[in-house]
């Protein structure tokens, strides 16, 4: 039987930042997409050929391991659920390795009417990163091109599913940080039973050069970056709106 094979944007051997402890960062090509501050436009084409196989990513991870303190690998984009073939059989053969597994997405191609796949992905799957890039659907559209209701309902999958989450929004200068949709994204989030950790990201603009090199207008190329005490700032409103959606439920049922 030949083997699945990943078309693959690039690896990061110690990655800090994606999932618990030091990590081995695998970066899939392709992403249906087009976020308004996405920092790897070159991430997007899904005809770039750098081929990899799962054993060869493996033996990569086994060259390194020794540095992956308390980590593991996780599978990133682009959008990983675009090989979502590849990232089971990854995620198998990673899991028949004790090696601990985050997949970070977006979630937009699920499909609530047809999970087969995704189902046996998260048999192999320790850890969700998923990134909640705007709470109101018209707005997501914007900001993405897509709408959010299958991300949504990806979300109310994990939970019914128990399947460990990170949260991550991005916040960025009149489009995502103003108080009404950051209270909605807490109050959605409140519904939900597996949250293990809530990343406020400050929206940068440090892509610029890159689309710049690339010959693409930077469509944010205005908005100033995200200060600290405004992310700080974000974060509570999200967590307040969180507890405050959950004590009322509770004396509602009470």
């Amino acid at each position: 039987m030949p083997q699945i094979l990943g078309n693959i944007h690039s690896i990061e051997s110690c990655g800090t930042v994606d999932g618990p402890g030091v990590r081995f960062v695998v970066f899939m090509q392709g992403c249906p997409m087009r976020c308004l501050y996405c920092h790897n436009p070159d991430s997007w084409d899904f005809n770039v050929n750098k081929k990899m196989s799962v054993s060869e990513i493996l033996e990569k991870y086994e060259n390194v391991k020794e540095f992956l303190k308390n980590g593991g690998l996780t599978l990133t984009g682009g959008e990983p659920l675009v090989q979502i073939d590849f990232a089971i059989e990854l995620f198998r053969c990673a899991k028949e390795k004790n090696i601990h597994t985050t997949l970070d997405t977006s979630g937009v191609l699920f499909d609530k009417n047809n999970t087969k796949k995704m189902d046996e992905l998260m048999k192999y799957t320790n850890l969700v990163m998923l990134d909640i890039k705007h709470i109101d659907p018209v707005e997501h559209h914007k900001l993405t091109g897509h709408p959010n209701n299958n991300i949504l309902d990806y979300a109310r999958y994990l939970s019914n599913k128990r399947i460990p989450v990170w949260i991550r929004h991005v916040v960025v200068p009149g489009v995502t940080y103003q108080k009404p949709y950051l209270i909605r994204l807490g109050e959605f989030l409140s519904t939900l039973d597996n949250i293990q950790a809530l990343d406020v990201l400050p929206y940068h603009n440090m892509a610029i050069p890159k689309y710049e090199s690339m010959g693409k207008d930077y469509p944010l190329k205005n908005v100033p970056p995200l200060t600290k005490e405004q992310a700080i700032d974000a974060r509570n409103i999200i967590l307040d709106a969180m507890r405050e959606a959950k004590l009322k439920e509770q004396k509602e049922n009470s």
